[in-house]
């Protein structure tokens, strides 16, 4: 099995989340909150390592239950093939997701970055809609930049 297949999401509660990971949540609501403007002025505030915080980041957010659902920002690299963006679409589409914003890169060297906000409806398990995506032929990886 490659490193796609063996992507999962979780919902765990806070006391058994093991506390690196709570400093990495930490340490980016801080850099959110503007109140430190580098990663090593936050790693340092909340007593991490900016190795932990780079390890870390992009795999640990906050979970914020909201009556009108939320918004997710992810961005996905993929091939550039014909047709691979209306895939891309269809899937948000068939999970009732309503796209808010999309920004696709003039692909490099057959690959293309696309950055997606998409307000994700209250019944949604939005890690049903991430791992089809994820799993798409074509589809590098998808990532998770920001949860309102």
């Amino acid at each position: 099995m490659g490193e796609k297949e063996n992507q999962k999401y979780y919902l765990i509660k806070q006391k058994a989340v093991p506390e690196v990971l709570l400093k990495v949540i930490e340490a980016k609501r801080l850099l959110e909150s503007e109140k430190v403007m580098t990663i090593q002025e936050a790693a340092e505030k909340v007593g991490l390592s900016r190795s932990s915080f780079y390890k870390y980041k992009d795999d640990i957010f906050p979970f914020h239950e909201n009556v009108k659902g939320r918004t997710v920002t992810f961005v996905l690299q993929m091939d550039d093939q014909p047709g691979m963006l209306s895939q891309v679409l269809k899937i948000i589409a068939c999970y009732s997701a309503n796209i808010l914003t999309i920004h696709q890169t003039i692909p490099i060297n057959g690959v293309a970055s696309l950055t997606l906000s998409v307000e994700i409806p209250p019944h949604l398990d939005m890690s049903l809609m991430m791992t089809e995506l994820e799993q798409k032929n074509g589809i590098q990886y998808v990532k998770i930049l920001a949860m309102e």
